[in-house]
């Protein structure tokens, strides 16, 4: 074969080579940003989830200081009224 056709072929290979990387390069582009976008919405869902459960945590602190708090005043109304029984049942 002549020489200019190996020349025209390298020639067109290696535009399709850049073609090709410069596609290539296009969607690693498109993946990062994806995968950028994913990361931000999957680190605002952990930093809400965080929130929800640091709430949660006070919320149920609260709760369990209100419980012991009625139980002592239970316990502390109940013993008044016994004492005021032993009272009655003493008159």
């Amino acid at each position: 074969m002549h020489e200019w056709v190996f020349e025209n072929q390298d020639g067109e290979t290696q535009e399709a080579e850049k073609s090709a990387s410069l596609h290539k390069k296009t969607e690693l582009a498109s993946l990062a940003e994806r995968v950028r976008n994913s990361h931000r919405q999957l680190k605002e869902g952990l930093d809400r989830l965080q929130s929800s459960l640091d709430n949660l945590r006070l919320v149920t602190k609260y709760r369990v200081f209100d419980l012991e708090a009625t139980r002592r005043e239970n316990a502390r109304l109940k013993k008044l009224l016994e004492g005021d029984e032993e009272e009655g049942e003493t008159s």
